[in-house]
């Protein structure tokens, strides 16, 4: 039996050990001072059970309302509380209190409900709406009859009191409060209730007010115009036109310009509430704990409008509480307070030093932790991928985009290396990037294509730091994703959208080049024909018109076939030498030059030694056939009989091989030439205005070369430079 009964100790003990969370919902917004208060007391009463976690949510109801509003609101908290128990809920004030009791059932079916902060509170609404079971709560009242006994004590030769009220919901319900008693004293003093004014006509009246008269607000949060007041402001611009005492009922209004009252406490009201709260979380029952009906209302005044108006409170309450009123303690006890001040003065030189290195410890782990929050939101918030990892390879953290990336969780990621996640290439050369960085503590960009899980292939640039502990050691590396995959195949798109546009032009240079041989077959089949009905034809003229035949058959089919790998993308950069390029282009629209009554020049000084490029070949040849169609077509506009020139210079120096493309046709508009390598920029009228601009993706994009154009004394002269190897190729991508 006494095992029994330990176990079931230690049980129940081992159950109130665990977290308990805790939902705070309050009907305002946060920066209102009655709802800051009851939130201050609640997690003050919470703060010594290092097992409750409280959330809270803000209805804000001051500014927004409406059954639609909280019909959105209870499906937006069913989504947020969708993956969470809370063992107990607290509401603040009427609209939240109201939303729970709606929508108990929809968002919290088993929790225990406790409100605080309610007006007007009728018992029969929990029986109404089948909640009883699960709810309890404290009632906030407002002791009119009190405050107004305080008033006439206070200020017995009292003849006119102005109330001011708003038309919020509280508002209403204070109204209907006010009138019994309102007629019960109309007698004894002139009242003038205020609800439907603006506050200018509100300050009017108040300077009409004598000194027998004084105000109690009650609430003013909007005005007749529907404009916003926060409680300071609503106090702050009747206190500055008032010359009468200002009373208030409510504590959130006291230390703005209030003389006090009987005030309904924001901080009892949590006080109270969060007590029962803990009776809940302790087990007891919510059905068993009854609700507070009596409002925990406290005597509070402010001393700087007592004294302002000559009041004193202490021969008519015994129980009460003043703000702002100067402290006598020193001049009354002044030996023992040099006494005190003495010892503590000795005391503070003790501990000072100590003292301030906790402060400041205190306030550099705030800011750390503060620090490290942010980082953390700002890395997930990051869309590149992004990693971390220490001198072994481990890896120490990433974010959100790392892991979608790799489409593993975070805490799979960490204690891994690369080649968890990266193919065997990858991972070695990713080993081998970490050991020169550490070596150099430098940086480091380069260029991969990772195969990813999902049988995706992403082409990732990927940027590389070394990172410092506080002692200056070496901590580890940080590396940074980008995800070039979409920017890569968009280019490659508009390169081949660039080789359909050229080819109006290739199939016309494919025309000229087919004229000859098909006027050469045609001539030869009549001459068989001729023999043949001549009688005439032998096995030797059949077979020469068979070998001429093929002959100018192959050359078609060639034709064909230049046509066919032009438009064939490259698939990798590759050594390949300038003169066959040239050789290709020319094979397919040298004779339509020719036609066009245009010189074609080509300068190619290196007969000996062929000069190699580095890059992708088809493009290459695309922006040849651009540029030179770009002049051809600039002559045709001419429409003139006059013989012009196109000239091609190739020049090499030890870093770049240079093409110059000179045509003699006229200048470019200096108002445009900037602005013919942009996208989509064309002066012709069916042009589609990225020839250009695709000619300076793959130079300088793809090929790692620069391309511009000039004027020159009538001549428009494109430049091209590449690198003309590999090794200076790369070492120019790695710049």
């Amino acid at each position: 039996m006494k095992k029994t009964i330990l176990f079931l100790l230690l049980f129940l003990n081992f159950l109130y050990a665990q977290n308990k969370e805790v939902l705070l919902i309050h009907s305002y917004h946060k920066g209102y001072k009655w709802t800051d208060d009851i939130s201050k007391a609640i997690e003050k009463n919470f703060e010594p059970y290092d097992n409750i976690e409280l959330t809270t949510f803000y209805m804000d109801t001051k500014r927004v309302a409406g059954e639609n509003y909280f019909y959105k609101l209870a499906n937006l908290y069913k989504e947020k509380i969708a993956n969470r128990k809370f063992d107990l809920v607290i509401v603040s004030d009427n609209n939240a209190f109201d939303f729970l009791v709606k929508y108990h059932d929809f968002l919290f079916p088993t929790s225990p409900v406790l409100f605080c902060g309610i007006n007007n509170f009728n018992k029969s609404i929990l029986d109404e709406n089948f909640v009883t079971h699960y709810m309890s709560g404290v009632v906030e009242q407002v002791d009119l009859e009190k405050n107004f006994e305080l008033i006439l004590n206070l200020q017995p030769h009292l003849q006119k009191l102005m109330i001011i009220n708003d038309k919020s919901k509280t508002g209403m319900a204070m109204k209907k409060d006010l009138e019994p008693i309102m007629k019960r004293y109309k007698n004894r003093l002139k009242i003038e209730y205020i609800d439907d004014l603006d506050i200018k006509n509100i300050q009017n009246e108040i300077t009409k007010l004598d000194s027998n008269s004084a105000i109690l607000l009650v609430l003013l949060f909007k005005d007749k115009t529907g404009k916003y007041f926060t409680y300071k402001q609503s106090v702050k611009e009747i206190r500055k036109v008032a010359q009468v005492p200002l009373y208030g009922l409510w504590d959130f209004y006291l230390d703005y310009g209030i003389v006090g009252g009987l005030l309904t406490s924001a901080k009892a009201q949590g006080d109270a509430v969060s007590k029962m709260a803990l009776r809940v979380l302790n087990g007891e029952k919510v059905y068993d704990i009854p609700v507070l009906e009596k409002s925990p209302n406290k005597y509070l005044f402010d001393y700087n409008e007592l004294n302002r108006f000559d009041l004193d409170v202490s021969e008519i309450l015994k129980d009460y509480t003043i703000i702002n009123e100067p402290h006598t303690f020193i001049r009354k006890y002044t030996k023992l307070v040099i006494i005190t001040v003495t010892i503590i003065a000795v005391l503070l030189i003790m501990v000072f030093s100590m003292k301030a290195n906790i402060q400041r410890r205190k306030i550099v782990e705030k800011d750390l932790q503060n620090r490290i929050k942010f980082d953390k939101v700002l890395l997930d918030t990051l869309p590149n991928p992004i990693y971390y990892k220490n001198k072994d390879g481990k890896f120490l953290g990433c974010n959100k985009a790392f892991c979608e990336l790799l489409s593993v969780p975070k805490k799979e990621v960490i204690g891994k290396t690369a080649k968890d996640f990266f193919d065997p290439a990858v991972a070695k050369k990713n080993k081998q990037v970490d050991e020169e960085l550490l070596k150099t503590h430098g940086t480091n960009t380069s260029e991969v294509t990772l195969h990813l899980p999902n049988n995706h292939m992403r082409h990732i640039i990927i940027n590389k730091a070394v990172y410092l502990d506080n002692d200056g050691s070496i901590g580890g590396i940080v590396c940074i994703m980008d995800d070039i995959t979409e920017r890569i195949q968009q280019k490659q798109f508009l390169i081949q959208q660039g080789k359909l546009a050229e080819m109006g032009d290739m199939v016309a240079a494919i025309a000229h080049q087919w004229n000859e041989p098909l006027v050469e077959l045609s001539a030869q089949v009549q001459d068989i024909q001729t023999s043949f009905l001549l009688n005439e034809l032998k096995d030797i003229q059949v077979k020469e018109f068979v070998n001429d035949s093929m002959v100018q058959i192959k050359y078609m089919s060639k034709t064909l076939s230049d046509f066919r790998n032009f438009l064939k993308p490259s698939t990798s950069k590759k050594l390949f030498a300038i003169r066959k390029a040239f050789e290709d282009i020319f094979e397919i629209i040298g004779k339509q030059i020719f036609y066009s009554n245009i010189n074609l020049h080509f300068n190619y000084e290196y007969d000996k030694e062929e000069l190699l490029i580095y890059g992708y070949e088809n493009e290459f040849k695309q922006v040849l056939l651009n540029l030179i169609n770009n002049a051809k077509n600039k002559v045709l506009e001419k429409n003139s009989s006059k013989k012009y020139n196109i000239t091609i210079n190739i020049s090499s120096c030890n870093t770049y091989t240079t093409i110059e493309i000179i045509d003699d046709a006229g200048n470019i508009n200096e108002n445009i030439i900037d602005k013919i390598f942009e996208p989509y920029f064309t002066t012709k009228k069916d042009g589609t205005g990225f020839g250009l601009y695709m000619a300076k993706v793959i130079i300088e994009d793809k090929m790692n070369g620069i391309i511009n154009v000039k004027n020159k004394d009538k001549h428009v002269i494109f430049t091209i430079k590449l690198p003309h190897n590999k090794r200076l190729a790369n070492e120019n991508n790695a710049s």
